[in-house]
């Protein structure tokens, strides 16, 4: 190959480079923070690039769950006083249908093909609504005992776990069938994650549960408890002055890259990060008053803790572990999450 070939070659290697780097840069800047707030009717949206809010979605009022279409092109959110589930375009944020639910819902999570979405009813006696996100219909409700609260597909899209408080039990549904494959039971769910293992399946459970202040492991193929985490003790006088309805642990979340579980503490405002596999404690970044959910941006750069009384979101730095600002947002932020935006969107 003589000097002018390869110095081709190089240059088309620099510019594929070039180009690679600017999708890249651009995908990131295409990331959002969708944040919900449970006592207002405003769902907000966040730039991770600036910290600012830079739109919302009005009329959603008592929004409990949202989830985003993984193709970027939907934003769905589940609306207790309408008992609807709220589709909206993301680029217009416009309504594109109100979907009527089979009783009063709480969270949403939607299989990673984006062809089905689950609504959990915690309205008694408790069932899992199955949407079809192409035809924007509720096609199934499923009944599942004590009401469901919260509601999460596996990494691989194989199952769906719904938790129940008052009926004290963790339902494992086969996304295929939409039936019951297996149950655990004995404690009051509140929210959960789980990792997976290096072939994609589901490798472990993280719950939270009522009068814990940590969260319980357990193990996908065996369905046993294998550990129970209690975060650090906090005397009475730096307690947070709160009965935290039942949990002083509620918002949990798996970074990106696998690598850190984060638990908050409503107790002292704090969320705890612990390494992964091994859940050794790293740190207890201090965040506003009552955390109550944790969502991430895909680069492991933030978290985003919401903060259900100081009606704020803490930004955390997720490699220096600690806190950058607060975005003040609605009346009792909870439920976040991310989406990433197909194109160009203010």
């Amino acid at each position: 190959m003589n000097v002018f070939v390869r110095l081709k070659y190089c240059r088309l290697g620099l510019a594929a480079t070039v180009m690679a780097i600017l999708a890249v840069s651009a995908a990131q800047a295409q990331v959002r923070v969708l944040q919900t707030n449970s006592r207002d009717s405003i769902l907000h949206v966040i730039d991770p690039e600036t910290q600012q809010i830079v739109g919302e979605i009005q009329d959603i009022p008592v929004a409990h769950g949202v989830s985003a279409a993984p193709d970027g092109s939907r934003i769905y959110v589940s609306g207790e006083a309408e008992t609807a589930l709220k589709v909206y375009d993301s680029g217009t944020l416009e309504l594109i249908k109100s979907i009527p639910l089979s009783a009063r819902p709480n969270n949403i999570s939607i299989t990673p093909d984006g062809t089905k979405l689950y609504v959990a009813i915690i309205a008694p006696p408790g069932a899992i609504d199955v949407i079809d996100t192409v035809s924007l219909e509720n096609i199934k409700t499923v009944d599942v005992p004590g009401g469901i609260h919260n509601i999460y597909v596996t990494p691989d899209g194989r199952n769906v776990v719904a938790g129940s408080i008052a009926g004290r039990r963790l339902t494992v549904l086969d996304t295929a069938t939409d039936e019951e494959v297996w149950a655990w039971e004995g404690e009051a769910i509140r929210p959960a994650t789980m990792t997976a293992k290096p072939d994609g399946s589901t490798d472990k459970l993280y719950i939270q549960v009522s009068g814990h202040h940590g969260f319980v492991v357990v193990d996908w193929d065996t369905r046993q408890e294998v550990a129970r985490i209690t975060q650090p003790d906090v005397p009475p006088e730096e307690r947070y002055d709160s009965t935290y309805n039942g949990a002083p642990a509620h918002g949990i979340g798996v970074s990106p890259d696998g690598t850190t579980l984060w638990s908050t503490s409503r107790m002292n405002s704090r969320v705890y990060v612990y390494s992964l596999p091994d859940l050794e404690l790293l740190a207890g970044v201090p965040t506003a008053t009552d955390p109550d959910w944790v969502t991430f941006t895909p680069d492991n750069k933030y978290a985003y803790v919401a903060n259900a009384v100081s009606n704020t979101v803490s930004v955390i730095d997720m490699q220096a572990l600690e806190e950058v600002t607060q975005i003040s947002v609605g009346e009792a932020p909870k439920r976040n999450t991310i989406i990433r935006l197909p194109g160009s969107h203010p």
